[in-house]
């Protein structure tokens, strides 16, 4: 017991400090400066809670699919396919974000090259800080990460230990609850700030990438998810809190002098206490400063090397998937590598120092563009119609719109268009749940009032003409096809007339037929989708895992059976088949699906979906 609590610490400390990028290091000084200690709260609160919730949530996640250790890492698979693209541009703006704030905000501003030596000198440094962050990911890897954040981790607390110690005086003038400059940052432009920034720190880490690979591995190892979540939320936020009252501290002691206007009229501080300590270096004796300095370092290494492994682990497991032709044209090598990325994410962080944007201009994608997105991986995790196609162009123009509404009220100074922009993607969501959700309900309904009204002999005929109607089904053909079935859409179609053999001693077709019907329209489907498979030659074979059927009416001799099935679902191991059964009038017989495994034709063991099967069955999913 004691050990897992260890390792929930361990786990813990590791997710405070890949969380500890660019937003948390330097956005908590500006809050600070803009509203005082209740800005640090403001943001520090919600951004700690954001980290609990998904810990919690994901705990249960884990826990209510099936699949052992493994059952978080099959529900991610399945969950994450509609969220590809967007899972990865979240990344990369986080990337670019951490290191854009560090160069913009620690080596700029200790002034260590100047002239035309300063492009070249920001290239190497952009180029340093990436490489560091590959080099450590590559040596440590998910399995070990925990231990090499646990050296930095004791490193940082060391720091932290050193500027507190050094902090004079000791016991600073008490905090001031708003700041002491800026009176036009009070009231209502509070709010601006407050609400945006609640409900993209609570939403934020659904999208990222890292917490999920952390949560499955957490898992994986029998830890708690719960626990190394809050653990993390709780280290986090104490780290967010000493950034916060050392900046504070600084305006306090000294004056806000170190504050700048930029392009677009407002004050920026982000690199308050770096100034401080640059200008008071010799003062300080160096220790401090060199502290600070390393502070910094640390929690942007432990983003980027986070940021490399999560990476590595999503781009290789989705290029292995993927049959698209131009992407089987590129090697495999190089589009499963974090490398091409992370150069990706240099030439963004070196055009925003060009262009001399500020980490706002960054920020206002996570306060507006993902804010929808997440919501609705929230949403697809617990509402029952997570399986409805993800509206992609729909979600994308409303991010979009909200992103424009959000900055243009950033420009403008506009606290209304601001909450906008954030609060507009939260309720269409809830309004594309709350559709989907009750179209659901109300087809499950009518179906249950269909099947029931199938039972009265006088109301059977309307039945069967309404069930055709309500439920969408695809009509089953009346004339003979094919010998071996046919594809109408995605489903694969096999008819048969039942005969004297299927039935029962009172003439009805025997239960256990309708297993024998599915099973033959199976093999017949196998037969099209993989015409070359041979059992002579097959290195694996296909097995039954499971099997469900409901039934819902009974057919007789000489009635027309039709089946149809189709791939329904698919993860790394398992593969899912639907069927739906039709009588002569194409009244719903039964409906049902089943679990496919692949095991070595050599001695039966477990194998990954082979190949083969992914290319033979991606088309009809």
């Amino acid at each position: 017991m004691n050990f897992r609590w260890l390792n929930a610490l361990l786990w813990g400390n590791s997710v405070a400090l890949s969380w500890m990028w660019g937003l948390g290091l330097f956005f908590s000084v500006q809050m600070t400066f803009m509203f005082g200690l209740q800005g640090l709260l403001m943001f520090a609160i919600p951004n700690a809670l954001g980290l609990m919730l998904f810990g919690f949530l994901t705990h249960r996640v884990a826990e209510s699919h099936s699949g052992g250790q493994e059952s978080l890492a099959i529900f991610f698979d399945k969950f994450s396919r509609p969220f590809r693209l967007i899972l990865y541009i979240y990344q990369i703006v986080a990337l670019a974000l951490t290191v854009f704030a560090l160069v913009n905000y620690l080596f700029i501003p200790l002034k260590l090259a100047t002239g035309p030596l300063l492009g070249l000198y920001l290239c190497l440094i952009v180029f340093v800080i990436l490489a560091a962050g590959c080099l450590f990911g590559e040596e440590f890897g998910i399995q070990k990460i925990k231990l090499s954040h646990a050296m930095l981790g004791g490193l940082l607390l060391g720091c932290v230990a050193v500027i507190l110690i050094g902090l004079d005086p000791l016991v600073p003038t008490p905090f001031a609850w708003t700041s002491p400059f800026q009176d036009e940052w009070r009231g209502a432009r509070f709010y601006g700030y407050a609400i945006p920034l609640m409900i993209g720190l609570l939403v934020g880490p659904w999208l990222d990438l890292q917490h999920w690979q952390r949560a499955i591995q957490i898992h994986r190892e029998k830890a708690s998810i719960r626990a190394s979540y809050f653990f993390g939320g709780s280290i986090f936020f104490l780290m967010l809190l000493f950034h916060g009252c050392l900046a504070l501290w600084v305006m306090t002691e000294h004056g806000g002098q170190f504050a700048v206007s930029r392009l677009d009229g407002f004050k920026y501080a982000h690199d308050l206490v770096t100034q401080y300590f640059h200008q008071n270096y010799k003062t300080l004796g160096g220790v401090m400063p060199l502290a600070y300095f390393s502070f910094l370092a640390i929690c942007v290494l432990t983003t980027l090397d986070s940021g490399y492994i999560a990476l590595k682990w999503f781009l290789g497991k989705n290029v292995e998937k993927s049959e698209n032709m131009l992407i089987s044209l590129i090697p495999k090598q190089i589009l499963g590598s974090p490398i091409p990325t992370f150069l990706l994410v240099g030439l963004v962080t070196l055009g925003g120092i060009w262009a001399k944007l500020e980490l706002e201009y960054f920020m206002v994608f996570y306060a507006s563009f993902f804010v929808g997105y997440a919501a609705l991986a929230i949403a697809r995790c617990f509402v029952p119609n997570s399986q409805q196609p993800l509206p992609q162009i729909r979600m994308f123009s409303m991010a979009s719109m909200s992103l424009a509404i959000f900055a243009f009220g950033y420009l403008k100074s506009d606290t209304a268009l601001l909450i906008l922009g954030s609060i507009l993607p939260l309720v269409y969501v809830m309004w594309l749940v709350f559709n989907a959700d009750l179209l659901r309900v109300v087809t499950e309904r009518a179906g249950e009032v269909i099947e029931a009204a199938a039972e009265i002999p006088g109301l059977k005929a309307i039945a069967k003409t309404v069930h055709v109607a309500a439920a969408s089904d695809v009509v089953a053909p009346r004339d003979h096809h094919a010998l071996g079935g046919h594809f109408e859409g995605k489903w694969f179609v096999y008819s048969m007339i039942a005969t004297y053999q299927d039935t029962n001693s009172v003439g009805n077709v025997y239960f256990g037929m309708y297993g024998l019907f599915v099973g033959k329209t199976r093999e017949l489907f196998f037969n099209v989708a993989m015409p070359d498979f041979d059992l002579k030659t097959t290195k694996f074979y296909i097995l039954t895992r499971s099997f469900e059927h409901k039934f819902v009416r009974e057919a007789r001799e000489f009635d027309t059976i039709t089946v149809k099935i189709k791939v329904a679902d698919f993860n790394r191991k398992f593969c899912t088949l639907e069927h739906q059964i039709f009588g002569s009038e194409n009244e719903l017989l039964g409906k049902g699906k089943q679990s496919l495994l692949f095991v070595s034709s050599k001695d039966y063991a477990l194998l990954d979906i082979p190949s083969e099967v992914y290319t033979a069955f991606m088309k009809y999913t």
